[in-house]
């Protein structure tokens, strides 16, 4: 089994997941919030386009190539289509300036008065000191480095968006990699991730852009692994062996290790701090923004 030593950072690698998963709502929203497509039609964008324009602007007018290489698990041609003529048209510069625009927006019809408050300051400049402490590890993590090199907004609920989305960019680059090192390929690890029952397998069927025989395909290849099993006779949808759910849990273990260092920042204090702090904003956005999981 594939593994790094743990990080030497004095962070615990599960507060490093506990604390994403707890402020994670308030980037993923700006993926489901109206305001985000409104404002990327104001540009001529379609929704999807809008997505894959916004996420990969920060590295500039790259290729559909590099987009499909830093997503990772989106299929080629579903990229391809989305990015097609798209920097002939529109400015990265236009397209941060509109996605910030929408966030601004979203979180205050969601949050209201309490993207003034004191705590909504306080968990801003928690998130900043971790986003700030990741951009000295730039290295092999590209997708987060172009967002590293953005402005800093001045609004509070702002700054906690743009820290978090720095934040998830940086680990989401690392879990590429444990991917890759467990020699996964994107859909093979989509498979892995309905498997593991995080998420609806609906929603990434619809949203990936892989058809029905290359879903069957790799689930076939991680069964001839040894790491998937037939779910209670079903042919057509499987679980984890003994053997795939360690190789998971590998992952999942190389994902949250690869992830501390940022946290080091404000301690395993100041990320109970953070979490106590968003926990209600967090809960709010994740009623209010129609997540797709």
């Amino acid at each position: 089994m594939t593994s790094i030593p743990p990080a030497q950072t004095g962070i615990a690698p599960l507060t490093a997941r506990k604390t994403w998963r707890t402020v994670e709502p308030m980037h993923g929203m700006i993926y489901f919030a109206p305001e985000a497509a409104a404002s990327f039609a104001r540009l001529g964008l379609r929704a999807e386009s809008g997505y894959f324009a916004s996420r990969s602007a920060p590295m500039g007018a790259v290729v559909a190539t590099t987009v499909v290489a830093t997503f990772f698990n989106f299929h080629p041609d579903l990229v391809t289509r989305a990015m097609d003529g798209l920097w002939k048209a529109v400015t990265p510069e236009a397209v941060l300036a509109a996605r910030l625009e929408a966030a601004d927006e979203s979180l205050r019809r969601m949050l209201g008065e309490a993207v003034d408050s004191p705590e909504m300051a306080r968990a801003a400049g928690l998130a900043r000191q971790a986003a700030l402490r990741a951009t000295e590890q730039c290295a092999g993590r590209p997708l987060f480095a172009g967002h590293a090199e953005l402005a800093w907004p001045d609004a509070p609920h702002a700054v906690l968006w743009h820290a978090q989305t720095l934040l998830r960019e940086f680990r989401g680059d690392g879990h590429i990699a444990a991917l890759v090192v467990h020699d996964l390929d994107p859909i093979e690890a989509l498979v892995m991730h309905i498997a593991s029952g995080d998420v609806s397998p609906s929603f990434l069927r619809t949203t990936r852009g892989w058809s029905d025989p290359e879903w069957a395909e790799g689930a076939a290849r991680l069964a001839d692994r040894g790491w998937l099993e037939p779910l209670r006779g079903d042919t057509e949808a499987f679980t984890f062996s003994e053997e795939g759910s360690l190789v998971h849990q590998a992952i999942e273990d190389m994902t949250d290790q690869m992830a501390t260092l940022p946290y080091e920042a404000i301690g395993e204090e100041g990320c109970a701090e953070l979490r106590t702090l968003v926990r209600p904003f967090s809960f709010t956005v994740v009623e209010a923004a129609g997540f797709g999981v």
